[in-house]
């Protein structure tokens, strides 16, 4: 069983499909995807400051129309 994982990562094994899986892999992984049928539909970012104030801001999706977008921000800080 050693002997088998010395020889991994296996650059063969690694390579094998990049060509087909990597582009659709970086397509799913985009911060906003859009194809037919499925797609993203909110974004949300989270920021918080080093004194605990904490801003939550996030879109989202109108009636799976990509032209409608509806942003609602809350702003509150972190008790300790």
């Amino acid at each position: 069983l050693s002997t088998f994982f010395s020889q991994l990562p296996d650059p063969a094994i690694e390579d094998q499909g990049k060509d087909y899986v990597r582009p659709i892999l970086n397509k799913y992984a985009a911060v906003c995807v859009r194809c037919p049928n499925y797609g993203t539909r909110t974004n949300t970012v989270v920021l918080i400051d080093s004194e605990g104030h904490v801003t939550f801001t996030e879109r989202n999706m109108i009636n799976a129309d990509v032209n409608q977008w509806k942003t609602s921000t809350y702003e509150f800080k972190l008790h300790s």
